[in-house]
């Protein structure tokens, strides 16, 4: 991941807000250019164009995320409290940035070739970090169970771009502690109940 530069993670945030506004195809670098303030000259030596933009607000977000829940997770050792700190932290998260949650979701699939590969190794990594979590909450379950789990989990947590508003009654923390308990509650304490129908 480049270093930390102000003006790059304003030009990214910009692009995120429009993407999400006016969808990926419909957006213009003009249309950028003129969101953050900047000249194309100035964006072009940040990117080699639109797509490139799109990628790295897809890695900057998968690193940022993928890092953030390794250090919510360092200092607990109890399954169900590590799966809850994984949820509390993507949550709280993404309500702070809820264009780029929309963006993830809507342009997954607009990156080729090796952009494609390099966002999808980090969206892997942070499955892979999601399943392990929910094994060590869940040893019982099947693999197949889990892997439903986890993405049933993913979509429960993503699709709060459509509906939720961090400055509404629900802050972004109480957001994050209802889908965990939600969750927890549901897949690693009450299995026994909704087995068999």
């Amino acid at each position: 991941m480049r270093p930390y530069d102000e003006r790059l993670d304003h030009l990214l945030a910009q692009a995120a807000r429009v993407f999400a506004e006016r969808g990926y195809h419909s957006t213009t670098m003009r249309d950028l250019a003129a969101a953050s303030g900047m000249s194309l000259a100035g964006m072009y030596y940040y990117t080699r164009g639109k797509e490139e933009l799109l990628y790295l607000i897809q890695e900057r977000c998968f690193t940022r995320v993928l890092e953030g829940a390794r250090g919510a997770l360092a200092d607990r050792d109890d399954a169900p409290e590590r799966l809850q700190a994984f949820i509390r932290h993507h949550v709280t998260f993404f309500a702070h940035h809820m264009a780029e949650m929309k963006v993830l979701s809507h342009e997954a699939n607009v990156l080729t070739g090796d952009l494609k590969r390099r966002v999808n190794a980090i969206k892997r990594r942070y499955v892979d970090l999601l399943e392990g979590l929910l094994k060590d909450a869940a040893p019982e379950e099947r693999p197949v169970d889990r892997s439903a789990a986890a993405y049933a989990l993913f979509g429960m947590m993503n699709w709060i771009y459509n509906w939720y508003d961090p400055a509404g009654e629900i802050d972004p923390q109480r957001l994050a502690d209802l889908i965990a308990r939600i969750f927890v509650g549901g897949f690693a304490d009450a299995r026994s109940t909704v087995q068999g129908g």
